[in-house]
């Protein structure tokens, strides 16, 4: 397989790890697009991986293209290299926040496989949570696009109309977890424990929480069940978080977020 990434800055970066790591299928050739190549000199050393200015050059020597520019650069791009995606050999994969998958089939051929994804920051680990949309054609090669970023995490398809709502969810929501551990690290450090401490509590019982649900395939209630013992210290806190408003809060601020982004 030959892929190109146009537009290698932390996501594109992150992804160029990810397919290079892949033992599902093999890279023939990787090529790496951006218009200042001195921070990608390292990869030049790599087998297989070719560094370059030249978009449309990367476009023609691939069969998928993942475009991972800024929004503002997307129509630039895709005027660019236009004239060299020809529907019968290339996928089109676009990372591009908030670009619809109508609007991408405007610039290039028609009967172009397009493939929309939704990652978010944890690509960088290896724990990205992506969603995945296409147009008729893409869905064909859908399981190409679950290939290569199953391997950065976890995938889901879904209905295009729900990216908005998957970027609030997925993308915003690693911000709104992250909130979350610094609280009970606060919490932590008011009970007792150093900053650190504190810090390596939280991180790790939220991913031991996280870690039950996807392994047992339990209800989240089915685990909170396990550690609430009547007149408990777990169900008074519990129940107090939720006088506060927990989670009121929080299903109020994914509102607020996903009206904020049909917006913008």
């Amino acid at each position: 397989m030959k892929i190109a990434i146009i537009g290698v800055g932390n996501l594109g970066y992150s992804i160029a790890i990810g397919v290079l790591s892949q033992k599902d299928f093999k890279v023939k050739n990787l090529y790496l697009t951006k218009r200042d190549i001195s921070s990608l000199s390292s990869w030049e050393k790599l087998p297989n991986v070719k560094i370059s200015t030249e978009n449309k050059k990367a476009v023609r020597y691939s069969d998928v293209v993942i475009i991972a520019v800024q929004p503002n650069q997307l129509q630039t791009v895709l005027n660019e290299i236009k004239d060299v995606v020809h529907p019968k050999k290339h996928t089109i994969i676009s990372v591009v926040t908030g670009r619809k998958i109508e609007e991408i089939e405007g610039f290039l051929p028609a009967g172009t496989a397009i493939i929309r994804a939704m990652p978010n920051t944890a690509i960088s680990v290896g724990k990205s949570m992506t969603c995945l949309s296409a147009n008729q054609k893409g869905t064909e090669n859908i399981e190409l696009a679950k290939t290569i970023f199953n391997s950065l995490g976890k995938t889901l398809c879904i209905e295009e109309k729900l990216m908005q709502s998957a970027t609030v969810i997925c993308a915003s929501g690693i911000a709104f977890w992250m909130r979350l551990i610094r609280a009970t690290s606060q919490g932590a450090i008011q009970l007792g424990f150093d900053a650190k401490e504190a810090q390596e509590l939280a991180m790790h019982t939220c991913l031991g929480a996280a870690s039950l649900l996807i392994q047992s395939g339990n209800h989240p209630e089915q685990e909170i069940d396990k550690v609430t013992t009547p007149s408990g210290c777990t169900i008074e806190g519990l129940n107090e978080m939720e006088h506060q408003g927990l989670s009121s809060s929080l299903i109020k601020g994914l509102i607020t977020s996903f009206e904020k982004i049909n917006q913008i």
